[in-house]
């Protein structure tokens, strides 16, 4: 079963034990929220809207506050050299979702944490590591031969210049 709820200005789809980030709420941590939802969804597939859900109930725990993505925000004016740059983060609140109910009696809970498994008895017998076949070289590549230059002769060319007028 999920629902779609109206929070922030934005809708969100939802189950129970989803965790979503909806934009700050002047709310405890730690405390309970409802919200009124816009769609119900059973879990046979059949959707309930409009009068149906005037019973209806979506139970939220807040979890607590954090900051969003920074946002880059760049001011720009062409060919008067005025530029600034700036940042933004946006506090955003964390909140759980624990039941979607479209009645008392059909009601959605989050799952419950299975029990955390037990930790395997420690064993004493070293384990052997497998070896590695070491990579075959290539044959180095061979340098081409080089190639002696002529030698140029050592005297220096005549110079002249043209006397300004």
């Amino acid at each position: 079963m999920y629902a779609v709820i109206r929070v922030g200005g934005k809708q969100e789809r939802v189950k129970p034990g989803d965790v979503i980030e909806v934009e700050f709420m002047k709310v405890d941590p730690g405390s309970e929220v409802e919200f009124q939802p816009v769609l119900v969804v059973d879990d046979k597939g059949k959707a309930h809207a409009g009068k149906e859900l005037a019973k209806a109930k979506v139970k939220a725990m807040l979890l607590g506050d954090k900051k969003g993505d920074k946002i880059r925000v760049f001011k720009y004016k062409n060919k008067s050299g005025y530029r600034r740059q700036m940042g933004h983060r946006q506090i955003q609140t964390l909140l759980e979702i624990q039941e979607v109910g479209i009645s008392p009696d059909q009601v959605a809970r989050k799952p419950e944490a299975p029990p955390e498994p037990k930790p395997a008895p420690k064993t004493t017998a070293k384990k052997t590591a497998a070896k590695k076949t070491p990579a075959k070289k290539t044959a180095a590549k061979k340098a081409p031969a080089k190639k002696t230059a002529a030698k140029k002769s050592s005297a220096k060319k005549p110079t002249t210049r043209k006397k300004a007028t």
